[in-house]
């Protein structure tokens, strides 16, 4: 069984910097979430940045240690423009 920490290591080796937070909602071991803030994003489309993340952990995909996981994914630009500035 595969772990959202594990996850979330394996998405930080593929994308270097990355900001990433990876949850177990079902604590199930086997349907996860999770949010990436990368810059590399910057340009892609929703696809290719699920693509990026999806590539990390593809083996576990294969294998079924990961059922689902549900993404949102941002680019820098678009998490910045995302936050509310508190006066």
């Amino acid at each position: 069984m595969i772990s959202h920490n594990n996850i979330a290591d394996l998405i930080r080796a593929a994308l270097p910097n990355a900001k990433v937070q990876v949850e177990d909602p079902n604590h199930d071991g086997q349907h996860f979430t999770a949010i990436i803030v990368a810059e590399q994003f910057e340009g892609l489309s929703m696809i290719k940045q699920h693509k990026l993340v999806y590539g990390a952990i593809q083996e576990h995909l294969d294998t079924g240690a990961i059922h689902a996981l549900q993404l949102k994914t941002y680019s820098l630009s678009q998490w910045e423009s995302m936050q509310v500035q508190v006066l």
